[in-house]
């Protein structure tokens, strides 16, 4: 099959790769004849494994590396990967994200510091470890949410504000990195049915995700790889004018007047 996005022989680390809307983005890149180096956390309860035989199902290639987002040692062993396996680096997408309850007067100094640590400075660290890595252009993609990147979310301050900042991150990236021909844009997933959603206790849990599908245009919650297939998209040369931009995918949640 002649393919016309550019990705044939790509190679792209993905972090937050054991599960989720990584697991699903190193098939879609598999199906597209790239390579994938996906990082995944050690005490996940998701077993990498599954990624890596779902990669090879879908006919691709997938290195699994043992990573925390949180130390700068792991993220440039997770970007190093790429090159010792492959000789290259031309992707690199932060799935990678935790996400916990807390209201504000039960909020620690600590479970505010870890969050960001994960969701927004992980983000940096995996980036600035894969920068330094990229010989040749390039395409980077944070995954960020519509709590923070759009709305707001009770309980979840820490949460949203570690999202939010990836939109000013990446327009910021976006100008730094666009002599060296490296883009860098967001993607804004709204209500995925995914491992994280599904968690009743910090999440909305399966009821929560049933009752919002009922209010979402689409008719329903979006699934992991209809958010990969655009992050794919925005790796590809089909959009290779893009950078700096927010793209959300959430069945039109955000556009729907309230009612």
């Amino acid at each position: 099959m002649i393919r016309d996005d550019g990705l044939e022989g790509k190679v792209a680390v993905v972090s937050g790769g054991g599960s989720g809307i990584g697991q699903a983005l190193a098939v879609a890149y598999a199906r597209a004849g790239a390579h994938s180096v996906v990082g995944y956390l050690p005490n996940d309860p998701h077993d990498v494994t599954d990624t890596v035989r779902a990669v090879e199902a879908a006919g691709g290639t997938c290195v699994p590396v043992p990573v925390d987002v949180r130390d700068l040692a792991d993220t440039d062993a997770l970007a190093q990967a790429a090159l010792d396996t492959f000789g290259r680096l031309d992707i690199a997408v932060a799935a990678a994200g935790i996400l916990r309850r807390a209201a504000l007067d039960e909020m620690t100094d600590e479970a505010w510091d870890d969050m960001l640590a994960v969701d927004l400075s992980g983000v940096m660290r995996t980036f600035r470890s894969c920068a330094a890595r990229m010989t040749g252009p390039g395409a980077m993609v944070a995954v960020s949410s519509i709590a923070g990147g759009v709305y707001g979310w009770e309980d979840h301050s820490h949460y949203a504000a570690a999202k939010a900042g990836l939109l000013g991150m990446c327009r910021s990236l976006a100008v730094e990195l666009a002599p060296r021909g490296i883009r860098v844009n967001t993607v804004v997933p709204g209500l995925i049915e995914s491992p994280q959603s599904l968690d009743g206790v910090n999440s909305l849990g399966p009821d929560g995700l049933e009752a919002a599908g009922r209010i979402i245009p689409w008719g329903r919650v979006g699934h992991v790889d209809e958010a990969a297939r655009v992050i794919r998209f925005l790796t590809g040369d089909d959009s290779v004018y893009v950078t700096g931009q927010q793209l959300i995918v959430d069945g039109g949640l955000t556009v729907r007047w309230p009612s």
